[in-house]
């Protein structure tokens, strides 16, 4: 079978420019799987001034300000899904008439036509984030899988498969179909981007199901090692910081690029605090933390980023945050200000 789809879109996009149709816009039926909620945010936990420090914010449109000082009443918007009848993934991209969606960046230059198999009912498990940052698979595609199972054939994207992605996934029983190109006969695609509490009670089951399989004994806390991997942030006196608190508070060292994800998941399991470097290694610790626990999260003054707060908001966790100095292309973050911050969270978490 083949499609002509993919070079008909191109063709579209290079001439005639012409917008892209949103998938819900041609689908067959659309529903509500989980209704929205209202929740007030909370404060999170920072020294005078460090707001002060912020030059610069990703994935958000306003200074984070106004979010850190919590309070704030926000609706977390519902969980959607959409039938779409006759539809095509090929090479990344999900087409059905004049509407696509690029789960990922095609691997060719031009589009491929042909595809080698079809699906009679399909459900998307994957989404463009989820297979662009790790962080986010874990965070959000790893949520939408039960939604898929129950809807149809769990399909995800065919690009190469990280050794913790498929460690994670034997762990959390998940088994998607892997798709280069092919037919679907029907597709279920989601909008699962609200904080609601259905995304909560999938997140927490998925986390019962990692901390099941390790001991889960409380501890001081794990101090999560980022380095200089993906897009440059790297904290100069990272392994200082590190040192400190396992020598002073009892943390633990965690480096996950060295290491595999039964020894991640039993190093973060039952920590009371988990540190580290605003990034995507920071999921491997929060995906298990604890109702109640915290994260500390250290900040490059130019590069804020809040996503991590949403989660916390939205599990009954505690979020604190250190905002570091440029040095260059680097930062660097005062060890005395990481202490008397972690001073600040409620006294069950600093209980040793």
């Amino acid at each position: 079978m083949w499609s002509p789809l993919p070079v008909l879109h191109m063709l579209r996009s290079r001439i005639a420019r012409s917008p892209v149709r949103a998938l819900e816009s041609v689908a067959t039926r659309t529903w509500q799987v989980a209704p929205s909620d209202v929740r007030v945010t909370s404060r999170a936990y920072f020294l005078p001034d460090q707001l002060d420090r912020v030059t610069g914010w990703v994935f958000a449109d306003e200074h984070p300000g106004r979010e850190m000082h919590g309070g704030l009443r926000v609706e977390h918007a519902p969980t959607t899904a959409a039938l779409l009848e006759r539809a095509w993934l090929i090479d990344g991209v999900l087409y059905k008439g004049e509407a696509c969606s690029h789960l990922h960046p095609r691997s060719q230059r031009w589009p491929r036509v042909r595809v080698d198999r079809e699906i009679a009912r399909a459900a998307i498990a994957c989404s463009a984030p989820g297979n662009r940052y790790f962080g986010m698979w874990l965070m959000d595609d790893c949520p939408r899988y039960p939604l898929a199972i129950a809807e149809g054939e769990p399909v995800t994207t065919d690009q190469p498969v990280a050794a913790h992605v498929r460690h994670y996934e034997a762990w959390l029983d998940m088994q998607p179909t892997r798709v280069g190109a092919a037919f679907l006969r029907e597709a279920v695609v989601f909008t699962d981007i609200g904080q609601n509490r259905h995304k909560h009670l999938r997140c927490r089951a998925l986390a019962e199901k990692l901390r099941a399989r390790v001991d889960t004994t409380r501890h001081a806390g794990v101090f999560i090692v980022r380095g200089a991997i993906g897009e440059r942030r790297v904290l100069r006196n990272e392994l200082e910081l590190a040192e400190r608190l396992r020598d002073r508070h009892g943390f633990r060292i965690l480096d996950p690029m060295t290491t595999d994800v039964p020894t991640i998941v039993a190093a973060c399991a039952g920590a009371r605090v988990v540190v580290g470097v605003e990034g995507s290694a920071l999921i491997h610790g929060v995906q298990v933390l604890e109702p109640g626990a915290a994260l500390l999260v250290l900040q490059p003054p130019n590069r804020f980023c809040s996503l991590f707060k949403h989660l916390t908001d939205r599990d009954d966790q505690h979020f604190g945050f250190v905002v570091g100095r440029m040095q260059g292309q680097d930062f660097h973050v005062d060890p005395d200000e990481v202490e008397r911050t972690l001073d600040l969270f409620p006294a069950s978490v600093r209980a040793s």
